[in-house]
């Protein structure tokens, strides 16, 4: 069974910090292309970052300067250090493998990611 495993959520003050951490358990076809999503309720999933094998990053405008992506691809683990969070950034925070083939990074659309893991829950409180 292909699996992506987050962890690291957790309830933080607003300007703290968190790391998420997603480990990838069986077989996932691709990891090339590996990305950061979050979904609050009523809202639609928004993307955040994405890192290539090689740590090409992209990151949307809400969280450029504050979110840093990165991998361990011996681990076979992403990771998003987020920084000065803010009460907007509760939600429920998934991350995601590309599945094209052959491997290509370069959005933050829903579409264009295969493998999702169940989510890892981050409050921020006032």
């Amino acid at each position: 069974q292909a699996q992506l495993v987050e962890s690291g959520g957790g309830s933080v003050q607003a300007g703290g910090s968190l790391r998420l951490s997603c480990t990838a358990s069986g077989y996932i076809y691709s990891m090339y292309c590996m990305a950061w999503f979050r979904q609050a309720p009523g809202k639609e999933r928004e993307g955040l970052a994405y890192s290539d094998r090689y740590s090409t990053t992209r990151y949307a405008d809400s969280v450029k300067g504050r979110f840093t992506i990165s991998r361990d691809n011996a681990k076979n683990t992403l990771y998003l250090q987020m920084n000065s969070l803010k009460v907007d950034d509760t939600a429920i925070y998934y991350c995601a493998a590309g599945g094209r083939q052959p491997p290509y990074c370069s959005s933050l659309l829903l579409d264009d990611y295969k493998w999702w893991g169940q989510g890892t829950q981050v409050t921020v409180s006032s």
